[in-house]
């Protein structure tokens, strides 16, 4: 009689059902992360806009009046960028986020929700209204589509444009 040869090893049909479950599973989790990514990203505009709202108010309890400042950060794109407070009145609250930031932040007078395309101050002053406007305007997917966060020192917080 004969002996059987054993193989070792897998067949290519083997083979080929691994890959296409790999496949599957690459294409379900790619855009969860994505998603997840940009939920991230958005977490710094809610965090420095609370830091923002938290300098205005003290700045109003010294002044009595609140600070207009002009737009810092950078260009809004999916890069991060040096956030400069020279001469845009956020040095004058003493806010300075911690490092590059994906957003630019500004402080508008009054207490109106912003559209996505806000044209934010271009000059700090003190503010005329007893409201202000902090906004975060951001574009973290590279479309040019402006992703708007805004708080209101009265409380009141929402966004504006199309989400991530």
């Amino acid at each position: 009689m004969r002996k059987m040869m054993q193989s070792k090893g897998f067949t290519l049909i083997e083979l080929m059902i691994v890959v296409a479950i790999i496949g599957i599973l690459a294409a379900i989790a790619i855009p969860n992360y994505m998603n997840y990514q940009m939920k991230a990203k958005t977490s710094e505009a809610k965090a420095n806009l609370g830091a923002i709202k938290t300098s205005e108010v003290a700045y109003m309890a010294e002044n009595d009046v609140y600070r207009v400042c002009a737009g810092a950060g950078g260009t809004p794109d999916d890069e991060k960028h040096a956030f400069d407070a020279n001469g845009t009145g956020f040095d004058d609250i003493g806010f300075e986020p911690s490092g590059p930031v994906y957003y630019l932040y500004g402080v508008s007078d009054g207490a109106a929700e912003p559209t996505a395309d806000e044209t934010l101050p271009t000059t700090a002053a003190d503010a005329t209204n007893d409201e202000v406007t902090i906004i975060a305007e951001g574009d973290l997917d590279g479309d040019t589509d402006f992703y708007t966060f805004y708080l209101i020192t009265n409380g009141t917080d929402g966004h504006v444009g199309t989400p991530y």
